[in-house]
């Protein structure tokens, strides 16, 4: 059981004050699930230390970037060296010329441009199919999260090839007026609007495994499908690996589909991982396409920390020592959480579905499968909440949304990974004694 969260909620009033909801990204603020959030103060390994001096099994993982786990030795040192040569430069540096190299060899991009975001790495990528194709149209999928640029937060409008309304006040209707939202894993849907608007359009853009609305896989071959209709029509494939890039194999979620299905995109977004915890992204693609970008094309991008020598410092250190090795124990580390986490919640009669992406899952509360949007909305989010806090009690922070993956690391060893399973009864049956309330 863990202690009052006195200093967590004291931090939590402060922060109410001076920031809007108290906190810098929506989520953290536990609006999804009730009650205060924990301002944590450390991290070691798979284990999170709040304000309070509680300390929890982390299956978040800072939203998927820890890969090798928290404050790693080999990683710390690699980045303390870095800062002692100085935070930033504004000039070109090696260590983001040997983390591109990384990338690339790790991926089907042929060239990378490093940014700060995995936002700005979708708004820059867009933009550049934009500027190669000299089109204006952009096609997303409802349900899937390419960060907060205004013509990717929209909202499906009132047809299958219909343009889309704003997903949210302060987006203008022109912001999203060029943005056609169409049901994921719907091929009907996708013919549809190419048929009607296939001259027009620049790029669809997919997560790569959409993982924003809780994992939910591509059917097979449906993401062949889609760079197939991009090529016959001219337009260019993006593909959104902000989440899964190193993080759900070795390859991202292109391991999954596009490696054995044996298609490429034109354009990939990266992130989380590639940063090792710091705030690093970055977008890539096709040679041919990547020099439109300026100063070899006349597509401008530009940022003043792209590139940051610390950033690329800890993700080339990160992404090194990601082995085959790694890959394997995550794939174990999750297998065993997620078969428990589903046998605690069967045998307490809770409604639930397992969904997984090679090291990434999610459990939705809800019975079938979950395919799109419309499924993952159709879940018991009281029942999540329930579970949530019945695990935070014991000592395992969950994602404090029913609509988030289940993120674990080289670091979760058997302790922890034993912590979690022995929450796990107390938690499904808080969860049975809500549902469908």
């Amino acid at each position: 059981m863990t202690l009052p969260t006195s200093a967590s909620a004291a931090l939590f009033e402060r922060a109410r004050s001076v920031t809007p909801g108290g906190v810098n990204s929506p989520v953290r603020a536990f609006n999804a699930v009730g009650g205060t959030p924990r301002f944590i103060r450390s991290a070691q390994g798979a284990w999170l230390t709040d304000a309070d001096g509680n300390r929890y099994v982390d299956l978040i993982c800072s939203w998927g970037p820890m890969l090798l786990g928290h404050a790693h030795p080999e990683v710390l040192a690699e980045v303390n060296a870095a800062v002692l040569r100085g935070t930033s430069y504004g000039t070109p540096t090696e260590p983001e010329v040997e983390l591109a190299e990384e990338i690339v060899r790790r991926t089907t991009a042929e060239k990378v441009r490093f940014v700060s975001s995995g936002t700005e790495a979708t708004m820059s990528a867009i933009r550049l199919a934009r500027g190669f194709t000299g089109r204006d149209v952009v096609v997303k999928f409802a349900g899937n999260y390419h960060g907060h640029v205004d013509a990717l937060l929209a909202s499906a409008g009132s047809g299958l090839a219909t343009f889309a309304v704003p997903g949210t006040p302060g987006v203008p209707a022109s912001a999203t007026d060029l943005t056609l939202v169409l049901p994921y894993n719907d091929r009907a849907a996708v013919t549809a609007a190419f048929a009607e608007h296939g001259p027009r359009i620049a790029a669809l853009i997919v997560e790569a495994v959409p993982g924003n609305m809780g994992i939910v896989p591509p059917e097979p071959g449906f993401h062949a499908f889609l760079a197939e209709t991009c090529r016959a029509a001219g337009a260019l494939f993006v593909l959104d690996e902000v989440m899964t890039g190193f993080r759900a194999t070795a390859q991202g979620g292109w391991g999954l589909t596009g490696a054995v299905e044996g298609w490429t995109p034109d354009l990939v977004t990266f992130g989380k991982v590639m940063g090792g915890g710091f705030p690093a992204a970055a977008f890539g693609g096709r040679a041919d396409v990547m020099s439109h970008l300026s100063p070899e094309g006349n597509v401008y991008q530009a940022g003043t920390l792209s590139g940051n020598p610390i950033a690329t410092t800890a993700g080339l250190a990160t992404l090194r020592r990601a082995t085959d090795e790694v890959y394997a124990h995550l794939d174990a580390a999750a297998t065993t959480i997620s078969d428990a986490a589903s046998a605690a919640l069967t045998a307490a009669g809770v409604p639930h579905r397992v969904q997984s992406a090679g090291t990434m899952f999610s459990i939705f509360f809800r019975d079938g499968e979950v395919k799109n949007f419309a499924d993952a909305s159709a879940q018991d989010e009281k029942a999540y909440a329930a579970f949530f806090h019945a695990m935070l009690e014991q000592g395992v922070y969950l994602p404090p949304s029913a609509y988030e993956v289940w993120f674990v690391s080289a670091a979760h060893d058997d302790e922890a990974v034993a912590h979690v399973l022995a929450a796990l009864p107390k938690a499904a049956q808080a969860a049975a004694a809500v549902g469908g309330n």
